[in-house]
């Protein structure tokens, strides 16, 4: 299959592409299409990921995409500032500070989630990218 694929990219659903256009581009500040009755949004980095509606959504509780930042405390401090809320998962490994920021064991994170449901990350590393060790 390696020689033959061209590309290749990731989706998921939501239940409504218009709250989901505003909250990638109007809160986010990424670029988003509409291509196809489907919404593609353009990462930081050149790649793409495409949202599309079902009736049938289920909220993905894991997180779905990853967003590298330079400075997360910034980051985060002015997103809440812009009314979005970061989750806590308060007595779990992966508890956040006040700041809405896990800080303890590895890269620093902060997860949310988009109106549909779906987690988010804010990261500070690349985890792609960066060696563990």
């Amino acid at each position: 299959m390696t020689d033959t694929a061209t590309d290749a990219y990731s989706s998921f659903s939501v239940f409504d592409l218009e709250q989901t256009r505003t909250f990638y581009h109007e809160v986010l500040g990424l670029k988003v299409e509409d291509r196809n009755g489907m919404l593609t949004i353009h990462l930081p980095g050149g790649a793409s990921t495409v949202a599309y509606a079902s009736r049938n959504h289920q909220p993905a509780r894991f997180t779905i995409l990853n967003i590298v930042v330079p400075d997360l405390p910034s980051t985060v401090s002015d997103l809440a500032r812009r009314g979005l809320e970061f989750e806590r998962y308060e007595g779990t490994p992966a508890q956040t500070d006040s700041d809405g920021i896990y800080r303890a064991n590895g890269p620093w994170f902060a997860w949310f989630t988009d109106p549909s449901g779906n987690v988010l990350a804010l990261c500070e590393r690349d985890l792609r990218t960066t060696d563990n060790n």
